[in-house]
């Protein structure tokens, strides 16, 4: 699978990482946490691969989009330590860190909402504080996955991210996994500017 992408002088295999951030196993599979995971399975079937590779921590596969080759991942290591898998994987191909794109919930969001950026803090998420903390750069993009806020002040935040989307939920969670597709097309040809403005709610 990976020979098919030969190493150049050194130089990288892949153009792109695109990690999708979640929590293993069959309990967490459509929990609000786990939008990264779905969005990767979405490209699984969008593109016509499998991450079903176990390397880095992590189930890796790849594509092309464009003329881009990407390797797509979603670390095993569980959502706090995320970082871990990401940066394995970035050092072995020599993928620079704003060649990596994370795609994560935000309960700042609605579901069905997106919101891209260039780079920036964790804002609260585990797993995007354990990658900004293994990388040593918070200069990666990242689309984000609006999953809904916490219904009180007073939830638990574990309970709520780590709880299934509601059935009204899913229609607008697969719309925005479906346009952060479209999204991350436009991110790897370089058009930050295009996706933000068409995406960003």
């Amino acid at each position: 699978m990976f020979n098919k992408f030969k190493k150049d002088g050194g130089s990288s295999t892949y153009d792109f990482l695109v990690v999708g951030l979640g929590n293993p196993g069959a309990k967490y599979e459509t929990t609000r946490h786990n939008a990264g995971f779905l969005f990767i399975t979405y490209l699984e079937d969008k593109l016509n691969f499998k991450a079903k590779k176990l390397k880095f921590h992590a189930l890796i596969g790849d594509a092309k989009i464009g003329n881009y080759k990407v390797l797509f991942m979603k670390p095993q290591t569980m959502m706090n330590n995320s970082g871990t898998a990401v940066a394995e994987c970035a050092k072995f191909y020599k993928i620079p860190v704003e060649k990596i794109i994370v795609v994560f919930d935000d309960i700042s969001l609605e579901p069905g909402k997106l919101r891209i950026r260039r780079k920036g803090s964790a804002g609260g998420h585990n797993g995007i504080k354990s990658i900004i903390a293994h990388l040593g750069s918070e200069n990666f993009p990242r689309i984000k996955i609006g999953v809904g806020a916490k219904p009180h002040p007073d939830y638990d935040l574990a309970d709520w991210v780590l709880s299934n989307f509601p059935k009204k939920d899913i229609p607008a969670v697969r719309n925005a996994i479906e346009y952060g597709a479209d999204a991350l097309g436009m991110l790897v040809k370089g058009d930050f500017e295009g996706a933000m403005s068409k995406y960003n709610g």
